[in-house]
C-alpha cells in the first residue's frame, strides 16, 4: 500500500489474521493556519505522517477517544468542531487473509493549549500547511482528508 508520499506502508507480520475491524479515532487540529500532524512509530504505518489518533476504548465517544489519544500521543489539548470522514485501513498478506482492519473516525479540532511533544507513538511532530505536504511520507488518504478538513475549518460549517 502507498502513502500519499509514495513510500510502502508495512504491514504487521504476514499470516497472522485479523479477527475484526477496530475503532480509532483522529483529529486534525488547526492552529493559526496549520494542521497538527506526527509521524506514527508502530506498523503499519511506522515512521508515517499522519494526525494523531488510536484506538477508542469501550465506554469512551468517538470525540472523547480522537481527544485522549491526542493528549496522550502529542500533549495538546483541542476542541472538536465536527466530524471530517471515516478512513478504512487494511491489509491482506500473500495469501490474501486480512492482517489489519482499521476504521477511523476524523473529526476536525481547535488547539486550546500545549505545545506538541514527541513520545512512544509520535516520532516526530510538526504544524504543517495542510494543502502543502511537500513530499512528506504519509498514511494512505491523508492529502484528501486534510483538503476536506481544511474546507470545514475555514467555512466555520462543521461536516454532516
Amino acid at each position: 500500500m502507498m502513502g500519499d508520499g509514495g513510500q510502502v506502508i508495512r504491514f504487521p507480520t504476514p499470516g497472522r489474521a485479523a479477527a475484526r475491524p477496530v475503532l480509532a479515532a483522529s483529529v486534525a487540529v488547526f492552529r493559526d493556519g496549520k494542521v497538527l500532524l506526527a509521524t506514527r512509530t508502530k506498523p503499519p504505518a511506522d515512521r508515517l505522517w499522519s494526525l494523531p489518533g488510536g484506538k477508542v476504548e469501550a465506554g469512551e465517544t468517538l470525540e472523547e477517544a480522537a481527544l485522549r489519544e491526542l493528549e496522550e500521543e502529542v500533549g495538546v489539548a483541542a476542541r472538536i468542531l465536527g466530524f471530517n470522514r471515516h478512513v478504512e485501513i487494511f491489509g491482506r498478506d500473500a495469501k490474501g487473509a486480512v492482517t489489519h482492519h482499521f476504521v477511523v473516525a476524523s473529526f476536525i479540532g481547535e488547539w486550546l493549549s500545549g505545545e506538541p511533544r514527541t513520545g512512544p507513538e509520535a516520532g516526530a511532530v510538526m504544524w504543517a500547511d495542510p494543502l502543502k505536504l511537500g513530499g512528506l511520507a504519509t498514511t494512505r488518504e491523508l492529502g484528501d482528508v486534510l483538503r476536506r478538513a481544511h474546507q470545514l475549518f475555514i467555512a466555520g460549517i462543521p461536516a454532516p
